[in-house]
């Protein structure tokens, strides 16, 4: 008899390994806290799948930088320190990562974990018809405003196999919609992706509920853990108690929140924000992804909207969007591509980004012998979902992992 797996969160990493799971042979039970699937991180990210551009925030030289930033009233990122041990124990995490070698070792790690993630959703579209999301190969433009960061960037190229360094010209000439926005060069990588992550979730969703071998449970808050010894056995979820064979926590950030004992993890949210704009026949909105380098500014055309979404606010728990933040980004977006939709009509969303200090997920066991995390993933939550998945169903089932675990099991306490 197959031993059911309880995951714990219905974004898109929760539903990915479902997804993976069920692929594989499992019976699944999938617990959300909200009525909806999908529905907060995971409703209006970036949209972009940049599988081959997933250096770790945390480098050298970012500290300074980032000093810098919160000095003007227009940075990508925004610091407000708390009472919160949590808070600095991340930032004392997030500063020790700050060295070339590390963010090369990491990185090194989460473009091989991309890489089973772009071939792992390739499968499920071939094999399994999985569409339904807004999924195209667009391509990827980096473009940079200043000369240092691109020769920094045309010098370090995460697959030069894959990549092209562009000239200003070149750039526009890929992509007219960039006018004569005064960027200095670009990084283009064609065989990057684009895709609406919250209807990937209800597609997911969706085929889970079809195959019989999935229930899905909403609106259940998950109160504590019970455990013994070195096994979890059961979820209080307020009005009864659900027994587990195996447990996968995947709820985010939120995750911290469900603490057991010898179980501390490295997790901190750090608020983003996106703009989801109409576009019409009138526009003039960029084809390509675009990543505006200097600004820390993304867009994604999906479907018939582009996806503007910026910002690191490490600001503690709050998901309130802040309309300041907001309208900084509006009007960024409308001196890049003035033409590209109607801005005034642009639906406004902020989510909490659940990430490490390293930047690098946590994926695997603990010492807890059936409890299994998925969580960390921080910006690249949807870029890496289908390979985490992948890798969390063959850990479950003990099975050689499609990738080396360097690097991503988790190492908490």
């Amino acid at each position: 008899m197959s031993q059911r797996v309880c995951i714990i969160g219905g974004g898109v990493i929760g539903l990915a390994s479902a997804y993976a799971l069920v692929r594989q042979g499992f019976e699944v039970t999938l617990v959300e806290a909200q009525e909806s699937l999908g529905s907060q991180t995971s409703f209006a990210n970036g949209g972009q799948l940049s599988y081959r551009y997933v250096a770790p925030l945390a480098d050298a030289g970012v500290p300074w930088q980032a000093l810098g930033w919160m000095l003007k009233g227009d940075s990508p990122l925004k610091l407000r320190p708390r009472l919160d041990p949590a808070q600095w124990r991340w930032l004392a995490g997030f500063l020790g990562a700050c060295r070339h070698s590390v963010n090369r070792s990491n990185g090194a790690h989460l473009l091989r974990l991309a890489l089973l993630s772009q071939s792992t959703l390739q499968s499920w579209r071939e094999q399994d018809g999985l569409q339904g999301f807004d999924w195209r190969r667009n391509g990827k433009l980096v473009t940079f405003r200043e000369q240092k960061s691109f020769e920094h960037a045309r010098h370090n190229l995460a697959d030069s196999g894959q990549q092209q360094v562009l000239s200003a010209a070149e750039c526009t000439a890929l992509e007219p919609a960039l006018g004569d926005t005064p960027f200095v060069g670009g990084i283009y990588t064609p065989d990057e992706e684009v895709a609406d992550c919250h209807a990937f979730c209800q597609q997911l969703a969706t085929r889970l509920r079809a195959s019989g071998r999935c229930e899905i449970l909403l609106g259940q808050r998950v109160r504590g853990i019970h455990h013994g010894g070195d096994k979890v056995q059961a979820i209080d979820l307020g009005e009864r108690v659900l027994p587990v064979d195996q447990l996968v926590l995947a709820a985010g950030h939120r995750s911290a929140e469900l603490r057991l004992p010898g179980l501390q993890l490295p997790l901190y949210p750090l608020k983003g924000y996106s703009l989801s704009v109409p576009i019409g026949p009138q526009h003039r909105a960029p084809d390509i992804s675009i990543t505006d380098y200097n600004r820390k500014i993304v867009y994604a055309r999906i479907g018939q909207q582009l996806r503007v979404a910026a910002m690191v606010d490490i600001v503690g728990f709050d998901p309130a969007p802040d309309p300041g933040r907001l309208a900084l980004m509006r009007r960024q977006a409308a001196q890049t591509f003035a033409e590209a939709g109607d801005y005034q009509a642009a639906v406004e969303w902020a989510g909490m980004r659940p990430a490490t200090p390293s930047g690098v997920p946590l994926i695997g066991a603990t010492a807890y012998r059936n409890l299994w995390l998925n969580l960390g993933h921080g910006a690249l939550g949807f870029t890496l979902a289908c390979g985490s998945g992948q890798l969390l169903g063959e850990l479950i089932g003990q099975r050689c992992t499609s990738i080396d675990m360097q690097g991503l099991t988790p190492r908490v306490a």
